[in-house]
């Protein structure tokens, strides 16, 4: 152990703690804006500094351990100035106009400038201009770039992409897709992990929201909106709302106050996704398709982004499955339709999601020219809501519980645990079991697949199910998925089923949730869904009466052919641009030319 003090505070930590986190211990902030733990530990904004007794110069405190009988000022007058001065200097290269800002209120930079009562910015304004496609799901805006490279370094050793660079030097250097490509030439996953580690407004999601609000004003237009199961585990956080007031039912009571015709559940084609997939998953089981590669789960856009660009020969394996999403959308525009007297033009499909990778997905072709337009018309994330909602000054304490529409308006706990990482799994393993056993499991028989901490990265398990032996693994988070198909490729690891998130701890950890800089919600996001699983009157999809409605109405049983026809997608139909070759640490290898 190490003594010292801090603000003239006895302090005692362990060997190789940081100052930052030595100070943390008792309670005394240091203020950042680049430091990320274990992630962006470099220093480059330089708010972190403090004075230390006998060194003339001051030190970054995130990175620099502390030593036995060292002296340490985290607010000494020479501190304050220098780390006022610094904001200043990088105010001068950001977009000040914080009021058009979708992070005003929730910006890092802000908030310590108002902290620091900085009110002029003393240096002159230098804004850096780059080009960007504003119609692409991420939106960078260079001018407010501070260069901290979270950016770069959560998409490198948290996802291990390496979409983002820092290239030139001196006052020219800046932050810009790698390889010297665009954005849309680039092989991004749209997992938006940038976007919520992003300490200011420098990146975010295309804005939808005057889309959806020409739809709802459109007379001619039918706006059916669906809400997807993570979003009610965090649309609370940043409108002021306690877990358990922010209930999905005051989302459906928002939509249907700002003029949504209808409003339902995506827990509900979450059971119709698990009929689906569960009775794939067996059907490729048992007639030995699964003997080599396993069946991977196809929710998770940003992962279908993921596996075309980094393993494009392991896409067949992907379950032929429309996400929940796509589903929905598929069945507003035929069954719903038809049953409401409407042509599939005059639904206006809307899905609210934590996702940015959604956004992309609501642009994929109907390969089977089934009906018109898309399934999915406007996507908007969970941060959209919550600025919907204030945009329509609805306040959030007036909300009531309302209930979602007919005919879909039951959903099970096992389509409300989609949205945690392991929640698709232990869904289809409830339903599989029933499949194969002829009765049900108890409904928590697979929780060993749920993840136990923020931490948790991967879960294997193995069940034997009337002599037939299920290897099963459930990871999230991009990185640990290369390594994962990596093993697999290798031959050291063998699943029947695997399932895949692109975010760490699943959607509810998504791109598209709330930003709290600086702390990762998804685990407790991920509880709350679980409580509400445990909780639901259904916890099996099969048992789903609405869904039992809808085969028996209209697609008669799963992976029928009108199943396969709206329900189903074409992996090889598009490609996304291929990545380089990358080691097991996921850099790339340089291709050298003979």
């Amino acid at each position: 152990m190490v003594n010292l003090t801090i603000d003239n505070i006895p302090v005692t930590a362990a060997e190789g703690t940081t100052i930052m986190e030595a100070a943390a211990q008792e309670g005394i902030y240091i203020p950042h804006l680049c430091f990320l733990k274990e992630i962006n530990e470099i220093a480059a904004c330089r708010v972190c500094v403090v004075e230390v007794e006998g060194k003339e110069r001051l030190i970054t405190s995130c990175n620099n351990v502390v030593e036995e009988g060292m002296v340490v000022y985290t607010n000494s007058p020479k501190v304050r100035l220098d780390r006022k001065r610094t904001v200043q200097l990088i105010l001068s290269q950001h977009d000040c106009k914080c009021a058009t800002c979708v992070r005003s209120g929730n910006c890092s930079l802000q908030t310590l400038a108002n902290d620091l009562n900085i009110q002029d910015t003393l240096f002159g304004e230098r804004l850096e201009q780059q080009p960007w496609d504003k119609n692409f799901p991420l939106i960078r805006d260079s001018q407010k770039c501070i260069k901290c490279m979270r950016c770069i370094q959560i998409c490198d050793k948290v996802q291990s992409l390496n979409i983002w660079d820092f290239e030139g030097t001196g006052a020219r250097s800046t932050v810009n897709v790698s390889g010297s490509r665009t954005i849309s030439e680039a092989d991004c996953s749209l997992c938006g992990q940038c976007i919520t580690h992003c300490p200011v407004g420098a990146l975010r999601e295309r804005d939808d929201t005057e889309k959806l609000w020409e739809a709802i004003a459109d007379p001619n237009k039918v706006v059916v909106v669906q809400v997807a199961p993570a979003v009610r585990a965090a649309w609370g956080e940043s409108l002021g709302l306690k877990p358990e007031e922010a209930t999905v039912e005051k989302i459906f009571d928002a939509l249907k106050k700002m003029g949504a015709d209808y409003v339902f559940d995506t827990t509900f084609s979450a059971d119709l996704t698990i009929m689906e997939e569960a009775n794939e998953f067996i059907e490729r089981f048992t007639s030995g398709q699964l003997k080599d590669k396993p069946m991977f789960t196809s929710c998770c856009p940003g992962w279908i982004r993921f596996i075309k660009s980094q393993f494009p020969e392991l896409v067949p394996q992907l379950s032929s499955a429309k996400s929940p999403m796509q589903m929905f959308g598929s069945v507003m525009k035929t069954y719903f339709a038809q049953q409401i007297g409407k042509k599939p033009e005059d639904i206006f499909s809307v899905a609210v999601m934590p996702c940015l990778a959604k956004k992309g997905e609501s642009n994929m072709e109907l390969f089977y020219e089934e009906y018109a337009g898309r399934d999915t018309d406007c996507v908007i994330t969970t941060r959209e809501l919550d600025r919907m909602i204030r945009s329509a000054h609805l306040l959030p304490s007036n909300l009531k519980d309302a209930e979602p529409d007919r005919l879909f308006h039951d959903g099970s706990g096992a389509g409300v645990i989609f949205g945690a990482t392991g929640g698709v799994m232990e869904a289809a393993l409830r339903t599989a079991y029933f499949t194969i056993m002829g009765e049900n499991c108890p409904p928590d028989a697979f929780k060993v697949v749920r993840a136990t901490s923020q931490q948790t990265d991967l879960t294997e398990a193995e069940f034997e199910l009337k002599g037939i032996r299920l290897r099963i693994a459930v990871v999230n988070g991009l990185g640990n998925t290369r390594k994962l198909l990596e093993a697999i490729q290798r031959g050291e690891k063998k699943y029947d089923f695997v399932e895949v998130m692109a975010c760490p701890g699943g959607c509810v950890g998504g791109g598209g949730q709330p930003i709290h800089d600086g702390f990762e919600m998804a685990y407790e996001r991920g509880k709350n869904l679980y409580f509400l699983d445990d909780q639901a009157k259904l916890r099996y999809s099969h048992e789903n009466p609405d869904i039992k409605a809808l085969y028996d109405n209209f697609f008669e049983k799963p992976n029928s052919h009108k199943a396969h026809q709206l329900l189903h997608t074409d992996h090889e139909a598009w490609e996304m641009p291929r990545s380089p070759k990358r080691d097991r640490n996921g850099y790339v290898i340089p291709a050298y030319k003979l």
